[in-house]
């Protein structure tokens, strides 16, 4: 199974966390953990999430040392509570998300999210302390149920990278569930190879595909 242009994209990019977890890199290694509130501002909310996720790794020094272990633990717990996988999921999924049973839309939430999990934490192994984020002004309607907060990842000797999330209020507050890197979303992307790889052995060859993709 091949997911070329997403993946390659993240690589490039060197480091923004699982969705909704960008990084802030000017934040200080001993700062306290700060709280992300999901009612807050999508900014301030996406903010917080991100120097959370930033001081956990400088505090890792395994992490630092670009353990992907390491990292795709830290990813796990700064960054998935704020993630609605299964909504992304069933996006990607498209049309055949109506023809999994409970059990296989389990498994290919489970199969999908190790996969980003899996792409991400390498992406973080190549984070170094001049890699900086900054987030643009909010230009929707904070009161909205779904909302873009943009972002520029900037590395030197390289053009800014532009990174967009896509978030939805839910009843526990903002959850991330897209994400576009350089004009590619996340959800559009994988739907394209969720279908071709559903044409070829079904559901369950699609979960199959996703846990075995390294």
């Amino acid at each position: 199974m091949s997911f070329p242009s997403f993946p390659r994209i993240l690589r490039r990019m060197i480091g923004p966390c699982l969705l909704g977890a960008a990084l802030v890199l000017s934040a200080s290694a001993g700062a306290a953990e700060r709280t992300a509130d999901p009612k807050a501002a999508p900014n301030d909310f996406l903010e917080s999430v991100a120097n959370n996720m930033l001081d956990a790794v400088k505090a890792d020094p395994k992490a630092l040392q670009g353990d992907p272990a390491h990292i795709a633990d830290l990813v796990r717990r700064y960054a998935m509570p704020y993630v609605d996988m299964s909504k992304t999921t069933r996006l990607a999924a498209g049309r055949y998300w109506r023809q999994a049973s409970a059990a296989q839309k389990d498994a290919l939430v489970q199969a999908f999210t190790g996969t980003l999990i899996r792409t991400y934490s390498g992406a973080f192994t190549k984070v170094t302390s001049s890699t900086t984020i900054t987030l643009l002004p909010f230009r929707g309607d904070p009161k909205a149920d779904d909302a873009v907060v943009r972002t520029t990842i900037s590395q030197p000797n390289s053009p800014p990278i532009g990174v967009d999330y896509r978030l939805e209020q839910t009843d526990a507050g903002w959850k991330v569930y897209d994400l576009n890197v350089e004009g590619i979303w996340l959800i559009q992307n994988y739907r394209n190879q969720f279908a071709s790889e559903i044409n070829r052995g079904g559901i369950d060859g699609l979960i199959t595909a996703l846990n075995t993709k390294k």
